[in-house]
């Protein structure tokens, strides 16, 4: 910049020097010539822009004009003290500080996880909850958090419930049960099975086997459901069932006494008891379609096998590809021996790693 200046004066001292061998005639000419050009300059463009060049040259040059030719120039004195006041506030002019330190992504992301999952959670809920996890955040800074994401508060953020998070809530406490029947290969009997699968887990719970399923059968099973103390019906809210002829009014009875509601699928309609309906085509690919069942002591010896197998070990998509109640924890990558298990005479493989 130092250079460019002297530059420029290097130049104007070359220009004067010209102007001193000129003549006051070709002088005045000249100046006749540039006032108009200024003049045409100004009507069409009525505020040029200045290069600090061009500030730096008017205001050194601008002393020396007379008075009256001072208030006909592009630059007034005004803008002279302007720019001298820009000046000096550039050279006291400390840098801005940053206020408060931004948020960091994780806490951000957080609490808009927490906003989005617990719609009734207010800010401090939300700040207790970071806190319990090693940050410290204002109640301030999540309400600014979530204005700046547009999520509601808590009271507004709570008016309406969607429905996976309705549907997810119901099958917490929602267990379905169904029969399916398998025909035996020498007896050629007709034996009936009543399961109960915990929607929420996927998990299924073999209540019997039967060739004659009557009313005072399925309500025994009913009862042995409810007193075994290995399974969680204290839990249950609702239970799905279709409208078979087994499930009589007692069957019902005995449900309702332990706080158990019975809500009936539609007449011919299997599919709203879908996760029932699944597990019987699954077992029957996987298991029953695929042996030939002597008699119903045989069955059992399979089902409790595949029931085994279904809930402790078998992945499940709606479980994130886990199982229902895994038996063991997940092992640690770097197992170089790898055993197989047969289940089922060998129709199913459980893998698992060799101990050490």
């Amino acid at each position: 910049m130092a250079l460019r200046l002297l530059y420029l004066i290097f130049v104007r001292l070359g220009d004067w020097l010209i102007l001193l061998g000129r003549s006051s005639a070709a002088k005045d000419v000249e100046l006749l010539v540039l006032r108009h050009e200024v003049a045409v300059l100004r009507r069409t463009n009525p505020r040029p822009r200045l290069e600090w060049s061009d500030r730096a040259v008017l205001a050194a040059l601008v002393r020396r004009l007379p008075r009256l030719l001072r208030e006909h120039r592009l630059v007034t004195p005004g803008t002279i003290l302007r720019w001298h006041r820009r000046l000096v506030a550039r050279k006291w002019t400390y840098p801005k500080r940053t206020g408060r330190p931004p948020v960091d992504d994780t806490v951000v992301a957080l609490i808009e996880r927490m906003a989005r999952e617990n719609a009734g959670w207010g800010y401090r809920r939300i700040q207790g909850e970071l806190l319990k996890l090693g940050h410290r955040v204002a109640a301030s800074t999540v309400r600014r958090v979530l204005k700046c994401l547009r999520i509601p508060p808590a009271p507004r953020r709570d008016t309406d419930t969607s429905w996976r998070r309705f549907l997810r809530a119901q099958a917490a406490s929602l267990p379905a049960c169904d029969f399916f029947h398998v025909d035996c290969a020498v007896t050629l009997k007709r034996v009936y099975v009543l399961f109960v699968m915990e929607v929420a887990t996927r998990y299924v719970h073999i209540l019997g086997t039967t060739t004659n399923p009557d009313g005072p059968w399925t309500t025994q099973q009913a009862r042995n459901l409810l007193m075994d103390p290995g399974d969680r019906a204290d839990d249950f809210r609702f239970l799905i069932r279709d409208r078979a002829g087994q499930f009589t009014t007692s069957f019902d009875a005995v449900l309702a006494d332990a706080g158990i509601k019975v809500v009936k699928i539609p007449p011919q309609s299997p599919r709203a008891n879908a996760h029932a309906e699944r597990f019987v085509g699954t077992i029957r690919r996987e298991a029953t379609d695929r042996l030939l069942i002597i008699n119903e002591r045989h069955l059992r010896s399979v089902l409790d096998r595949y029931v085994a197998h279904y809930n402790h070990r078998r992945p499940h998509q709606a479980l994130q590809l886990a199982p229902p109640r895994p038996e063991h924890p997940v092992p640690q990558p770097g197992h170089t021996s790898i055993r197989r298990r047969p289940i089922v005479g060998g129709l199913i493989n459980e893998y698992e790693p060799t101990a050490a």
